[in-house]
């Protein structure tokens, strides 16, 4: 877990975590409750790297292989 947050870091992980934290103050301030949720979830993305933060998304490792797919029918 904490080579998982110390390392590896991106400027998507960045902007993550710089984002959540933007949206959590000024949902705070506005008294804005969903919206600090929401900020706890992108920090939470940046600093554990899940999801879009961890470039599962961009680099398409979440495609599924055509070959594999029509073998199991």
């Amino acid at each position: 877990m904490r080579d998982r947050i110390l390392k590896n870091w991106t400027l998507v992980r960045g902007f993550y975590v710089l984002a959540g934290i933007a949206l959590i103050v000024n949902s705070f301030m506005d008294k804005q409750w969903l919206g600090i949720a929401f900020g706890g979830y992108l920090i939470a993305m940046g600093l554990f790297s899940f999801g879009c933060a961890s470039g599962n998304c961009a680099r398409g490792n979440c495609e599924i292989d055509s070959e594999k797919a029509t073998s199991k029918e």
